[in-house]
This record gives structure tokens, C-alpha cells and sequence, in this order.
């Protein structure tokens, strides 16, 4: 071999793998629009790249038990006034009724407050003057007007059960009790006037009650109720008079003249209850899902200026950052734009570079029309290669900027 040959064969050894890394540079250093989760740098990918595939719409909350907002409520049954047993004066009831409405609030978590209005009516069975009993006569009437507590239990299917507690004011009133002991019974009992009845007044008092009841709900706010009330007022205190014909004892006897009535009842009611403005039932639709698109410029080792073909992808960032990324998608409205480098020198430096790395794209995108507003600009040094190597390795894709479209 000549000294001539010798050379030769020197020149193409080296210059070989000189071309081979010029080659992987160049491809390391191409670009393109690519989705999010892609961080390989392809060539140039077609628009159906970024076509979103059908998903299904998330399903808001929706529950026909619970109610969110304004309801009315009311109700009708039947009604069991508990026998009083005050001194010198004893009633019974017969079977009335009661009837109630309300206007309330429902909270969207089963809670619900409300006011009530209502009122009971039971005509007397007996009564008994002086432990004489005596043929029914009269009616014990009872206003209120409350202010309810409630919770609602959601179970599932149509059926919600509740409870709830209420107070108030009602007025209690007896009216036409009346009595009369004949002259064999006052004979019988030593001091009994002829005549008694209670005055026909009404007392205002302290009013209470605890609710139990279910639900069935229909549709569109509507709910056909069922429920238990037991309702109770402090004891009114009511006058007693008496008239007599027995000479030897006028206008008087064993009964006083004021007695403290028990005044409790135990309700059954059919009932019904409207929401207003209740959410209607979700629809199943399908939507398209919006993805981001990213963009990928490299640099130079320990440089932070734009080639041109870095400018040409900014450019093209800038330009389809104005256009959405597939039907029924909105145009961008920011950018963020994070700048990398490889491994090569110290953290702090790195730091600071990838920060101008990523100013100096932030820069050409505001020069290309995209408002400084819609950029965000971070820097992340080394801390996130694209591609895992050694300490100290000058890795060309490694030293970049992400330009990330949302």
C-alpha cells in the first residue's frame, strides 16, 4: 500500500462517522405537530392526525329524591285527640281530622326546612263533670303554625323515607262543652251544681310535633306523601262555670274553676308535594373529545438562539394556535412553551438556559401575532430528557423547547 492509499483510507474513516452523526442530528432535530402524549419527533403528521375519537359526556348528578329549591306540600287525614284528664273534669274524643300546608326549601343534600300551617278538629264523646259522666257535646279545635325541620334518606328506587320536627304557636279552643247532673246524681254527689260547661274560649300556647313519612316520587317534582304526626301544645288553661237549683249547696261542688286540658294527637295524613325548577333527567350524548397539540424546537449545544427552522415551526405553532384542533373543538387559548437541555454542566446553568431557550420561542410567538397573555414560559433545566442517557452527554433532542397548544 502506497502512502498515497494510506491517506485515503484515513480521510474516509474519519469522515464517515462525522456524516453519520450529521445525519442523526439533523433527523433528531425535525418537528412536527404531534398529540400531547407523543414526544417523538416525526415528520410532518396529516390534520386526521388530531381527529378526536367519540367519547361519552360525563353524567351530571342527578337525584329525583333529593329536592334542590322551592316545594309546596300539604295534606289531609285523619286525627286521634288523647283523652284529657284534668282535675274535677275529664273529656273523651271521638275520631276527627286534620289538614295541613306548608311551603319549604330544599337544600340539594336531604335536609329541607319549611313553614306549616294546620288544623285538627275532634268532637267529644264523653265528659265527665263532678265523676258524673256525662252524653258527648262540643268540639276541641286547634290552630298552628310551624316551623319544620326535615331530612329525606335517599334509598334508591321511588320510595324516600323522612323524618322531621316542628314548633310553634297554636290556639286551642273547647267549644259548647256542656254538662247537666240530674237530681238523683247531685244527691249522689254531695255538692254538685246542676250545670257545667267550659267557656267557649280560645288559649294560645307553646306547639310541638315530630313527622314520619315516606314518599313516592312520579316525575317532574311531583310526590304523592304518606306520614305519622304526633302533635302536642303546652296544657291551655280554660275556665269552668256551673249553675244550681239545690238550694242547700248554690254554685258549688267538686269541680274547679279553671282546669289544664291535655291537648295531644296522633295524625295519619295522604299528602302531596311539589319542587319547582327540579333538574331534568340527564341525556346520554356523545361529545368529542378537544385534544392539545404540541410542537417541538431544538437548539444547539449551550445555545439559546432560533435557527430557521426553528422559526418556521413557531410559525406554524403561531398560525394553527388560531385554528381548532378537529370539528366541534374551540381555538387555542393558551400556549405553554417549556424549554429543556441535556445533561452537560450544572443544574443552575441548565436552569438558566432552558428559561432563555424558552423566552426566545415565547418572543418569536408574540412576533408571529400569538398576545403575550395566552404564553406561559417555564424552564426546567435537565430534569425532564426526552431521552435517557448518561451524565454529561450532549443529546441533541434533549435540548428543546415544548410548545404545548390548549
Amino acid at each position: 500500500m502506497t502512502l498515497k492509499q494510506a491517506l485515503l483510507g484515513a480521510t474516509v474513516l474519519a469522515v464517515l462517522p462525522m456524516a453519520a452523526q450529521a445525519q442523526t442530528t439533523t433527523t433528531r432535530r425535525s418537528t412536527t405537530t404531534t398529540p400531547t402524549t407523543q414526544y417523538v419527533a416525526p415528520t410532518a403528521a396529516p390534520a386526521a392526525t388530531y381527529a378526536p375519537a367519540p367519547v361519552v359526556a360525563p353524567v351530571p348528578a342527578y337525584n329525583p329524591n333529593i329536592i334542590s329549591g322551592l316545594y309546596i306540600s300539604g295534606g289531609i287525614g285523619g286525627d286521634m285527640a288523647l283523652n284529657s284528664n284534668a282535675s274535677g273534669i275529664q273529656t273523651q274524643y271521638k275520631a276527627g281530622y286534620v289538614g295541613v300546608g306548608a311551603i319549604g326549601y330544599g337544600f340539594g343534600n336531604g335536609f329541607r326546612a319549611e313553614v306549616e300551617a294546620n288544623f285538627r278538629q275532634n268532637a267529644i264523646d264523653k265528659v265527665k263533670f263532678a265523676s258524673v259522666t256525662q252524653g258527648g257535646s262540643g268540639y276541641l279545635n286547634n290552630w298552628a303554625g310551624m316551623v319544620n325541620g326535615l331530612y329525606d334518606f335517599d334509598i334508591g328506587g321511588p320510595i324516600t323515607p323522612y323524618v322531621g320536627v316542628g314548633v310553634g304557636m297554636g290556639q286551642v279552643q273547647l267549644s259548647g262543652v256542656r254538662g247537666t247532673v240530674s237530681q238523683a246524681q247531685t244527691a249522689t254527689v254531695p255538692g254538685a251544681a246542676t250545670a257545667y260547661y267550659a267557656n267557649d274560649i280560645s288559649s294560645w300556647q307553646f306547639a310541638y310535633q315530630a313527622i314520619v313519612g315516606g314518599a313516592w316520587n312520579i316525575g317532574n317534582g311531583l310526590a304523592f306523601t304518606l306520614e305519622y304526626r304526633f302533635f302536642g301544645t303546652t296544657q291551655p288553661n280554660l275556665g269552668i262555670s256551673r249553675s244550681s237549683n239545690n238550694a242547700a249547696y248554690p254554685n258549688v261542688g267538686n269541680v274547679p274553676h279553671y282546669a289544664n286540658f291535655q291537648n295531644m294527637h296522633n295524625s295519619l295524613l295522604l299528602g302531596f308535594r311539589y319542587a319547582f325548577n327540579q333538574p331534568a333527567p340527564p341525556v346520554l350524548t356523545e361529545t368529542m373529545q378537544c385534544p392539545s397539540r404540541t410542537y417541538l424546537v431544538f437548539f444547539d449545544w449551550n445555545k439559546h438562539n432560533l435557527t430557521e427552522r426553528a422559526r418556521q415551526i413557531i410559525a406554524e405553532a403561531a398560525t394553527t394556535s388560531r385554528q381548532p384542533a378537529a370539528a366541534n373543538c374551540p381555538a387555542v387559548s393558551r400556549m405553554e412553551v417549556t424549554g429543556h437541555t441535556d445533561n452537560t454542566g450544572t443544574a443552575a446553568y441548565n436552569q438558566r438556559l432552558s428559561v432563555l431557550r424558552a423566552e426566545a420561542v415565547a418572543n418569536e410567538l408574540v412576533r408571529r401575532g400569538v398576545p403575550r397573555n395566552e404564553i406561559g414560559v417555564s424552564g426546567v433545566g435537565f430534569s425532564q430528557p426526552l431521552v435517557q442517557t448518561a451524565a454529561n452527554t450532549r443529546e441533541p433532542q434533549n435540548r428543546r423547547v415544548e410548545i404545548v397548544s390548549k
